[in-house]
């Protein structure tokens, strides 16, 4: 199977399990996604979060996701259990398709790691 036909295929999967799970079935996008990772690195799953604090929660999905490929590197949780990360390197400038795909994969990454797909 061809590397983007793989990505597809895992990365349908990963949408409908967290769809299922977390949404009725309505289709998630990547945002919802990369905020439903950044609730799970926080740990604070019975709560309601505060428009800034779903900002951040995108913030730590995207630091968390992009951490194995070098751009960020956990850093602290603070006292409230937030975690924090340092740029160790910028992302390359990315047209969007080119963004969409490296979250994607980053996405398909993690939740391989999780053992939630194979």
């Amino acid at each position: 199977m061809s590397r983007d036909i793989e990505l597809k295929h895992r990365w349908d999967k990963v949408v409908e399990i967290l769809s299922n799970q977390f949404a009725d079935g309505d289709l998630l996008d990547l945002d919802a996604i990369i905020y439903l990772i950044g609730v799970q690195e926080l740990g604070q799953f019975k709560r309601v979060f505060a428009k800034d604090e779903k900002v951040n929660l995108m913030h730590i999905g995207i630091c968390r996701l992009l951490e194995p490929y070098g751009y960020y590197e956990f850093d602290f949780t603070d006292k409230e259990g937030w975690p924090h990360y340092k740029i160790k390197e910028e992302l390359p400038p990315l047209k969007a398709g080119e963004q969409s795909i490296l979250m994607k994969e980053a996405i398909v990454s993690y939740f391989l790691e999780k053992e939630v797909i194979d």
